[in-house]
């Protein structure tokens, strides 16, 4: 048997997502798909709320659950995993925790293909006394690991990499990365945020310290949920300043005379959880699981391996790399007037979304040839737009 017979990808998972019954949809890099599941479970949340009003140990259980999905996802443990509303909160949470005014690691190392939320609050930390220091990306649009290497250097605390460039669909060699961070004594994050859910990621074997992402995208739930794994040699040593009640050693102590931070990566929570986008986190990983990040994986390659192909036949102007092992789920295309160009495909019921010029089709799991069939012949019509 193949890695993908049997596997519920494509055609196998297709029904858990009623969009398709109308559209083409190929957006996930913005929001994944809703699905029957996920719309199930804010129900059984609302549903809870109305019978029992506050249901707070429930609630908390419900949080660990997500804890424990998130680790399983990431091959690592819960007590590495911090919940957080967004990768935002988990970024500058991690960050809050790294001294700058009295140390001589001050250099933080953010790399061109980030999203703009790591480098702000990167450039943020210069208040506290960080300086940052950016790594250009190549003529073709990749950054390679020695790109990086030309930076980190002794002065360099932080290494900020993306799995996967939302912007291009560039895929960062995460490893090397990681490695040339600890050669010089410094911490490695990676934003997995268009990674996760589409490709299978382990941060213990590749060497990372910190991992941050989110639900909205491949992992199939909503916006409000993210997490923060922290290798866990890392814990007693890292003590964020931003914090709140739900990061405290124990919770329903209700202490305001101390800061208690718990032992693990839960001090990297913060204030209540956002309980409603944890029962659809759940729900939405559960697909993700019972698929196999493996699985879909080599799905997701295969699929756009076809797309480039076809784009290829139509003659269009690629920026994602056409090597597999250098990208993800997002194949970008250049266009002349992109706007229209998303507009026009909207109007064919084939969603797709745009950034710096570049059109972008996203495949995660429940994407099919048909889709790709059906986006390319829309391409075709409007060929005029592509650059």
């Amino acid at each position: 048997m193949s890695m993908l017979e049997g596997a519920r990808v494509g055609l196998a998972v297709r029904g858990e997502f009623p969009i398709f019954e109308h559209k083409t949809y190929l957006n996930s890099c913005s929001q994944g798909a809703l699905s029957l599941r996920v719309r199930a479970a804010y129900a059984e949340y609302l549903s809870g709320w109305d019978a029992n009003g506050a249901e707070w140990h429930h609630w908390v259980e419900r949080a660990e659950t997500m804890r424990a999905a998130f680790a399983r996802l990431l091959h690592a443990v819960p007590e590495e995993l911090a919940i957080t509303t967004s990768v935002s909160q988990g970024v500058a949470g991690m960050m809050s925790a790294l001294r700058f005014d009295s140390s001589e690691r001050r250099r933080i190392v953010i790399s061109d293909h980030e999203f703009p939320t790591v480098g702000q609050i990167a450039h943020a930390q210069e208040l506290r006394g960080a300086e940052v220091v950016h790594v250009r990306a190549a003529a073709d649009g990749s950054i390679p690991p020695e790109r990086f290497a030309e930076l980190v250097d002794e002065r360099t605390a932080l290494v900020c990499c993306t799995a996967v460039s939302y912007k291009s669909g560039h895929r960062h060699d995460l490893e090397a990365i990681a490695g040339i961070a600890h050669g010089s004594g410094a911490l490695c994050l990676a934003d997995g945020y268009q990674a996760l859910g589409a490709i299978d990621l382990d941060p213990g074997a590749l060497g990372l310290d910190f991992v941050t992402g989110g639900t909205v995208k491949y992992l199939l739930a909503s916006a409000g949920l993210g997490f923060l794994y922290v290798r866990r040699e890392l814990l007693a040593e890292l003590l964020p300043t931003q914090t709140g009640w739900f990061a405290d050693e124990d919770i329903f102590k209700m202490d305001i005379e101390d800061y208690s931070p718990a032992p693990d990566a839960r001090r990297f929570d913060a204030g209540t959880p956002p309980v409603p986008n944890i029962y659809a986190g759940v729900a939405g990983l559960s697909l993700i699981e019972e698929a196999g990040t493996v699985a879909i994986e080599a799905h997701v390659e295969a699929l756009a391996g076809e797309l480039i192909d076809g784009l290829d036949e139509l003659g269009a102007s690629l920026v994602t790399p056409r090597d597999s092992a250098a990208r993800g789920p997002l194949v970008c295309v250049r266009s002349l007037d992109v706007d229209a160009l998303v507009s026009a495909l909207a109007e064919e019921s084939v969603i797709v979304s745009s950034r710096d010029g570049n059109l972008r089709i996203a495949l995660p799991l429940y994407n099919t040839r048909e889709d790709i069939e059906t986006v390319l012949a829309a391409l075709a019509g409007h060929r005029h737009l592509l650059a």
